[in-house]
């Protein structure tokens, strides 16, 4: 049977306290970055050196570090052992750039040492995003056209990136600590440049607690989506 209040319905409600946190967390990360990535450090070193430096003291030094044009796209590639940085993190000497360097570090450390919350996610990402790509259109197969078997197929992929999301968490935090206690360590930021670099990772961490949230809501949605339509 058709479910027409699919597209709009009172399940909606399920999600406003996660949107709520989103907006909340996307505005600590933007209002962070923007007051400290005008900071500039004592120490003048730029973002790439911070990333270089580190890597090299972890013994890193076949781990590449890379200009990448996306704004705020800094990430590690485990597959090709490389870091890419944003321009504004690439060649900037302030706070924010050193931080986010630092924290892309911390992954290619998590890498290093096996990290099993790293190695699961890496492992398991190529799956999820296939699944999670697919998910809502068989949910929505199932819900439009009356086919319960690809509607619980839906829910089942969608699953899958719920606990990639819940993966993510444990990654981040721990590369975070890692790429705060580094800096602190290795003196390349002194005082109150290390609080305003712990501001920005953990404005950055709370995206990713967003995010889980809402995935976490968006299921529980599909569930009772499904089921109120099994109940029709």
């Amino acid at each position: 049977m058709f479910y027409p209040g699919f597209l709009f319905d009172s399940t909606y409600l399920i999600l406003i306290p996660a949107m709520i946190i989103a907006f909340w967390a996307q505005f600590k990360i933007d209002s962070a970055y923007k007051k400290y990535k005008t900071v500039r450090t004592l120490s003048g070193v730029t973002g790439s050196e911070v990333a270089r430096n580190i890597l090299d003291g972890a013994g890193l030094f076949d781990v590449k570090v890379e200009r990448y044009s996306k704004h705020l796209g800094d990430h590690y590639d485990p597959s090709l052992r490389v870091i890419r940085l944003s321009p504004e993190v690439y060649d900037s000497a302030t706070v924010a750039a050193a931080g986010i360097a630092a924290h892309e570090c911390g992954h290619a450390i998590q890498h290093q040492t096996h990290y099993a919350p790293l190695a699961l996610r890496t492992k398991i990402a190529p799956v999820v995003n296939i699944g999670s790509s697919i998910s809502i259109y068989l949910f929505m197969i199932g819900i439009f056209l009356g086919n319960p078997l690809f509607a619980k197929i839906g829910i089942i992929f969608f699953s899958g990136a719920v606990i990639y999301q819940i993966i993510t968490l444990p990654v981040e935090f721990n590369a975070s600590t890692r790429a705060l206690n580094i800096l602190k360590t290795r003196t390349f930021l002194y005082g109150e440049e290390l609080k305003g670099a712990q501001k920005v990772l953990d404005a950055a961490a709370m995206t990713y607690v967003a995010a889980t949230l809402m995935a976490i809501s968006q299921l529980i949605r599909l569930i009772a989506i499904n089921n109120r339509y099994n109940d029709n």
